[in-house]
């Protein structure tokens, strides 16, 4: 088949790419409204605030929103709106969407969701990326633009084997890459797509422009020489770090019994809809993402079934046993007000190459869906300058 590769070019690929539709059945749809309506809560906890996890409250006021003011067939018509298609990479199926800019010499882009996010994070920045003019900016920020879906997320299933690691993410989106004609692009992640994004500065293959990434996840060695070059702004972000541990429990969960807390994820949308409190909760209540784009990530979640194999990454990086890298491609930082924040010492003593670096007032954790227009406007400036 054709597509529109590298500087726009019309390529021709012997491999097996096809067009995708998202379409989810109707009886899907109704189970899960049979499903909502038989929801049973458990006790309240004592004050029933955020202080013992997702609270009551919360969830019966999403449930009813669920219910009778989310459309998922819109939501649908709103995914519909770009190419998606699925290809075998290894013998894994990998979904992704792909819009070529129109514009000569676009740059390519890799774009990398986050855990629990999915390739919906990106929807809001395909516009203005792609076709920059339209959106009042000037088509020299061009972009041509791969939204893939990490395997065990969302379509790209069902993962057909152990031992997905960031790494093996990263050489399967690599392969993407040239598979769809690019010769050359860079790569934008937060989250787990950070982490892909850095394994493919690690990795750094023939023609890599860059990561430009919302977080580097560096942290104390021990040796205390480290903390010389630490500025408040750093202990504040290392104060930070310790907050998000006190209730980071997903994590110690997913990396030792992730498929035993995947049972009752998989089987209630209320616990799909619990676990996936980081939407609501990441920056100790200050997430800006609405309740919208919340049941949007969590349908989509559900209806795919892939909370047990998006879990097992956490277990697959905790028993890897790989030696740390540095990286020394090109990198670029965006640190949001609330979200985790790099500390830049310990980044740098990681990372080689950082040129670029900027901090925003306003934003957390999954910035692609809370201020799309400032992450497209930092990708322009790390990307288009040299």
């Amino acid at each position: 088949m054709f597509l529109y590769g590298f500087y726009g070019r019309a390529m021709n690929t012997n491999e097996s790419i096809r067009p995708f539709t998202v379409a989810i059945d109707q009886a899907d749809l109704d189970d899960l409204q049979s499903r909502l309506a038989r929801t049973r809560l458990p006790e309240a906890a004592p004050g029933d605030n955020w202080d013992y996890g997702t609270p009551n409250q919360y969830l019966s006021e999403m449930v009813v929103r669920w219910q009778h003011n989310f459309d998922w067939r819109a939501q649908e018509e709103r995914m519909n709106a770009f190419p998606h298609y699925l290809t075998e990479i290894d013998d894994q199926t990998v979904h992704f969407i792909h819009v070529p800019s129109k514009v000569a010499n676009a740059t390519p882009l890799l774009l990398v969701h986050t855990y629990p996010g999915s390739f919906v994070d990106f929807l809001d920045m395909i516009g203005p990326l792609t076709d920059p003019v339209a959106y009042g900016g000037d088509e020299a920020d061009a972009f041509s633009v791969v939204v893939p879906s990490i395997p065990g997320f969302g379509f790209s299933t069902p993962l057909v084997d152990r031992g997905w690691t960031m790494a093996r993410v990263a050489r399967t989106f690599d392969k993407l890459m040239r598979r769809l004609g690019y010769d050359s692009y860079g790569t934008h992640g937060s989250d787990g797509g950070a982490m892909v994004s850095r394994e493919l500065g690690v990795l750094n293959p023939e023609g890599f422009l860059g990561l430009h990434v919302l977080q580097l996840f560096s942290f104390p060695s021990g040796d205390p020489a480290e903390f010389e070059k630490f500025t408040p702004e750093d202990y504040a972000a290392l104060e930070h770090l310790k907050w998000f541990q006190s209730v980071g429990g997903y994590n110690a969960i997913n990396s030792t019994r992730p498929q035993t807390v995947a049972v009752g994820i998989s089987d209630s949308p209320l616990g799909q809809l619990a676990w996936n409190e980081l939407f609501n909760n990441f920056g100790n209540g200050t997430s800006l993402v609405t309740p919208e784009q919340i049941l949007t990530e969590v349908s989509l979640y559900w209806f795919t079934n892939t909370s047990a194999a998006a879990g097992r990454y956490h277990y697959e990086e905790a028993n890897a046993g790989a030696e740390p890298q540095l990286n020394h491609a090109r990198t670029g930082v965006a640190v949001f007000t609330d979200d985790f924040k790099t500390i830049r010492p310990l980044a740098e003593r990681d990372n080689t190459n950082i040129t670029h670096w900027t901090t925003f007032p306003k934003g957390g954790h999954f910035a692609a869906l809370e201020c799309p227009a400032d992450v497209v406007t930092d990708l322009r400036t790390f990307f288009h300058t040299t």
